[in-house]
């Protein structure tokens, strides 16, 4: 029998420095779709219906950028705490 593996935590450091490696066009789209998921979480109420609807179009061109690089960084609906769909 083969035990589960468990996951790794990564040391800030060096997610900083694998960060640092990328290529700018996909660090700006990491830090958007960071900030537009941030802001989403923060939308609350019908009086916000616009404004989520723009910060959800900044994460699907966050992470079509990010998609193409790799698709392992795309910020999905498990991501954002306040999504219900």
């Amino acid at each position: 029998m083969t035990r589960p593996t468990l996951p790794v935590p990564v040391p800030d450091a060096v997610a900083l420095l694998a960060g640092r490696l990328l290529p700018a066009r996909v660090q700006t789209a990491v830090a958007d779709a960071a900030e537009a998921a941030r802001l989403y979480a923060a939308c609350r109420g019908p009086q916000y219906t616009e404004a989520r609807q723009l910060l959800e179009a900044r994460l699907r061109a966050a992470n079509k950028i990010l998609a193409a690089h790799n698709p392992g960084l795309v910020v999905d609906c498990a991501d954002l705490p306040n999504l219900n769909r």
